[in-house]
């Protein structure tokens, strides 16, 4: 079975909330640029284990969010995974300067294609970017690379 997971970027007119995945030694985003999110606890809905994992990793209680769809991760090394995508339009609270899972920083929305991400979610990001409000994508990877893509 796969495992569940969440995972949502935090967006405003100029800028997106990235973080760094630099804390854990074992992390499989170890070095690489992503939203927040995580695993589901049991008993979970996507959208309480969402706004679970961004209270955790940034202190922010969202007010306002949007679901987007769902990628399908296909890995040989990695457990198979369905993300639940989310985008956070508002929030109350502070961000906090100590994530356990790295560092948050505000990115200017032109500027985080560039960054470090996986090969595979510069193409929901994209689209997530771009407003689009139906997002699906099947990433199957080899190792760190990506070997297919396929929108449905």
């Amino acid at each position: 079975m796969a495992r569940l997971t969440t995972l949502c970027y935090i967006t405003n007119a100029e800028s997106v909330l990235m973080l760094y995945r630099n804390a854990r030694e074992d992390d499989e985003n170890l070095g690489k640029w992503i939203g927040t999110g995580g695993k589901f606890k049991d008993g979970e809905s996507p959208d309480e284990c969402m706004l679970r994992e961004v209270k955790e990793e940034t202190g922010l209680t969202l007010t306002d969010y949007a679901f987007k769809g769902v990628i399908t991760f296909i890995s040989d090394c990695y457990e198979n995974e369905y993300m639940f995508l989310y985008e956070g339009k508002a929030y109350e609270g502070s961000l906090r300067e100590d994530c356990p899972e790295g560092i948050l920083r505000w990115i200017p929305r032109d500027q985080v294609m560039d960054l470090p991400l996986w090969e595979g979610d510069r193409y929901f990001l994209k689209e997530l970017l771009e407003g689009k409000d139906s997002i699906r994508w099947k990433l199957s990877y080899r190792g760190e690379s990506l070997v297919s893509a396929q929108a449905y």
